[in-house]
């Protein structure tokens, strides 16, 4: 029987992903402490370049700026990339303000 998360999930791909260069620190049950690249961010999950050792159901708390931490779950998992699901929706102010501090680029920043 697996350990990982049992996800019933309805299709967020369409939702506004915004590109990031962010690196961070996940604590995962299993393997550890990882150092991770998040690439993308929505306010339902987040997507890495460097999953290696990551699979589907794997959970792992990271920590945010404005959010602090926040638990995700891999929902899926390709060669060296992963997308993690949020356990929890991040409201739309709190997620403007994560932007706002990861891209400080306003060209690269979605319009509001």
């Amino acid at each position: 029987m697996s350990a990982g998360a049992n996800l019933s999930v309805t299709d967020l791909r369409r939702a506004a992903r915004h590109p990031v260069d962010f690196p961070v620190m996940a604590e995962h049950r299993r393997l550890g402490d990882l150092k991770l690249h998040v690439a993308n961010l929505s306010a339902h999950g987040f997507m890495v370049d460097n999953a290696e050792g990551l699979q589907r159901g794997d959970r792992v708390i990271i920590r945010l700026p404005v959010v602090g931490r926040i638990e995700a779950y891999v929902i899926w998992a390709r060669d060296e990339r992963a997308g993690f699901q949020f356990e929890r929706i991040i409201r739309l102010d709190d997620f403007i303000a994560i932007i706002d501090e990861l891209q400080p680029n306003p060209r690269l920043r979605r319009l509001r």
